[in-house]
């Protein structure tokens, strides 16, 4: 099975729009941003955008992998 990008960032905005409206997430030097301006950010594709998708990915790859089940 192929997953494309268009489904990938699909994945990632579902993921976001469960975040708590109120909280802000750092990205590195970019700054702050609430969960509503991330989905904006990997809409458009940019850097930010792309940023939070690797984070994403990387953290679904962690629960797939079984690193954040304790003993």
């Amino acid at each position: 099975m192929t997953v494309s990008d268009e489904d990938i960032r699909n994945l990632v905005i579902a993921r976001l729009r469960t975040f708590s409206r109120d909280r802000k997430i750092s990205i590195g030097s970019e700054g702050e941003f609430s969960a509503d301006e991330l989905i904006e950010r990997v809409k458009k594709d940019d850097d930010v955008g792309k940023t939070i998708i690797q984070i994403q990915l990387q953290y679904l790859q962690s629960l797939k992998e079984g690193l954040f089940l304790s003993d």
